[in-house]
């Protein structure tokens, strides 16, 4: 028997307003330094302060917790709805060419991420994670998210803002 993996569901919109019913996760990178004001962030702050307040105490707490790459924090902000702060970004700028994304331990966060939705029998929402700020290659990063995430029959909706 063939197993049918279910595709990435690409859609024009907004990553903070997730479409569908059901619980739902929207996942999306952070920094490894605790910085917090650029890029999708930026969004989600205009919407809920809990992801932003959860960041910044993980960060601040981090000799006492798991805080760093590959490391995940979920966060819920609604009913149904949480927000997944993966660290997979080394700094915030490119160093010496090399872009900030840590493609090791993006795979490791949506690991987590996958029981976690699992767990809670949710839905993943997210923009072109990795592929902004971060400076990853959106076709290596969609082929992670199909193998860990959509291989798990896990639904994986993908938002380009307008």
């Amino acid at each position: 028997m063939v197993k049918v993996i279910l595709p990435i569901r690409l859609v024009r919109g907004d990553a903070t307003a997730p479409q569908g019913g059901g619980a739902k996760i929207i996942a999306h990178i952070c920094n490894d330094v605790g910085a917090w004001g650029k890029g999708f962030v930026l969004a989600l702050s205009r919407r809920w302060s809990e992801p932003a307040q959860a960041f910044r105490q993980w960060y601040q707490e981090r000799q006492e917790n798991d805080f760093g790459l590959g490391a995940v924090q979920v966060v819920p902000v609604d009913e149904n709805l949480w927000v997944a702060n993966m660290v997979a970004q080394h700094g915030i700028r490119k160093v010496e060419g090399i872009p900030p994304i840590r493609y090791e331990a993006l795979a490791q966060c949506l690991e987590t991420v996958a029981v976690k939705a699992k767990e809670l029998n949710a839905s993943l929402h997210m923009p072109r994670i990795g592929c902004g700020l971060a400076g990853g290659e959106w076709s290596r990063i969609e082929a992670m998210i199909s193998k860990t995430l959509c291989e798990q029959d896990l639904p994986v909706t993908v938002y380009d803002f307008e």
